[in-house]
């Protein structure tokens, strides 16, 4: 699972957009900017009042310095791209009535489609697929060992492989029949063993041992260090876990080499949350026996009610925006469909809510265990799945929750 949730946009607007074809986006883009520059506010009123006629007019003249004079905007499978006569740049924009934009987002940059477009799922699985070999080389390699010393160094290459599948890999997301035969494999090398009497205590490749010992003990240690990672300021109190009634894998979360949201400051202690079943016992882990590009009906966590985690006023609220597609991110507002709360000590922000879902407006009061909305897939992100994370001032806190005990860290399953 990815999720993108950095800050790369030069312009949003936070009320939300509604659910108007991607066409008509288009066209009412297109015609904003071939507009005269004091036509452009009267065709985005709202656009306007969300960032403010001054930043307004930078980033709208900023993008028209960089891609020349529009000659089109058209759909792509990374939102809509702005065809220039310098360039082109790439941009989410909708429509309520098809002539005033009420929603946009311009990226910065030129955009460059890739040559070759990979499903992100396909990407992961030849990340898992390259792992298999070279752990599979390695337990191969134990039966083939010439003396006890070799064989030791080579088991203990076998154990960084595992160290590092089962510590930073989230294994759980994977379906079971690629899971349990990796696992397996642990049970093959060990197997091995029964060569040992017959080998000569030292000879070949005895090497082996001293790398094999370090790369254990470095793993071990950077893996121990990121789970247990604290940034050291936390949550005035402990939150209520927003999930409830299943057991939900953390697959963000923790150290930098374990979270990939600690580039963004304000994220820098987030969790992205996702729901496995009991035990394991199916087909798939995360999704109901499809393949990787799943349906997002299909995940388990999709659609799960999502509970206000502590008291306090919804600053920001937002439920139009569409689910993404499992495996493929178009370009829209960061955090999709959300709510944010201040508790008056730091403002707590869960994120990629399902369409329709929210329950909440900006100004109300809630109180934990207050029903905020539903998971979902919107915004950066490529699968189904709760973001949550607390800032004060723009830095990242430590996520506390009550009855939850230990770091909160990639791999953790908790269950409530």
């Amino acid at each position: 699972m990815r999720d993108r949730t950095g800050e790369t946009a030069d312009s949003r607007q936070e009320s939300g957009p509604d659910a108007s074809s991607e066409h008509a986006a288009a066209d009412a883009l297109c015609r904003f900017l071939k507009a005269a520059p004091a036509d452009r506010e009267r065709l985005a009123p709202s656009v306007v009042a969300a960032v403010g006629r001054e930043r307004f007019h930078q980033i709208v003249g900023s993008t028209l310095e960089r891609v020349g004079d529009v000659t089109e905007v058209r759909d792509s499978p990374d939102g809509l791209v702005i065809e220039g006569t310098r360039g082109r740049a790439l941009a989410f924009a909708t429509t309520r009535d098809g002539h005033e934009l009420d929603g946009l987002l311009l990226a910065p940059g030129e955009h460059r489609p890739p040559r070759l477009r990979v499903p992100l799922g396909a990407r992961s699985a030849l990340g898992w697929i390259v792992l298999a070999l070279l752990l599979i080389l390695r337990i191969d390699a134990c039966w083939e060992a010439p003396s006890r010393l070799a064989w030791c160094g080579r088991l203990l290459l076998v154990t960084a492989g595992y160290i590092f599948m089962e510590g930073w890999r989230a294994p759980a997301e994977l379906p079971w029949w690629v899971r349990r035969p990796l696992e397996a494999g642990a049970l093959a090398a060990l197997a091995s063993v029964w060569r040992l009497p017959g080998l000569p205590t030292s000879g070949g490749d005895a090497p082996e041992l001293f790398v094999g010992a370090v790369m254990v003990a470095l793993l071990g240690w950077f893996l121990i260090r990121a789970r247990r990672h604290r940034w050291g300021t936390a949550v005035s109190r402990p939150l209520v876990f927003p999930l409830r009634g299943g057991s939900w894998y953390v697959v963000q979360g923790g150290g930098r080499s374990m979270n990939h949201h600690v580039v963004v400051p304000e994220q820098r202690g987030a969790l992205d949350v996702i729901q496995i079943g009991p035990l394991g016992g199916r087909t798939r882990r995360r999704a109901r026996g499809e393949g990787v590009q799943a349906k997002n009906e299909s995940y388990l966590v999709y659609g799960q009610p999502v509970h206000a985690p502590c008291d306090g006023t919804v600053v920001s609220a937002v439920d139009r925006l569409t689910d993404q597609e499992p495996g493929t991110i178009r370009l829209q507002p960061t955090y999709g469909n959300h709510v944010w709360i201040d508790t008056g000590a730091e403002i707590v922000k869960l994120a990629h809510l399902r369409p329709g879902s929210v329950t909440v407006t900006k100004g109300d009061t809630v109180r934990a265990g207050q029903v905020l909305g539903e998971v979902g897939n919107s915004g950066n992100s490529s699968e189904p799945h709760l973001h949550i994370h607390a800032e004060r001032d723009g830095v990242g806190l430590d996520l506390e929750f009550e009855g939850v005990s230990g770091p909160l860290c990639r791999g953790r399953t908790v269950r409530s």
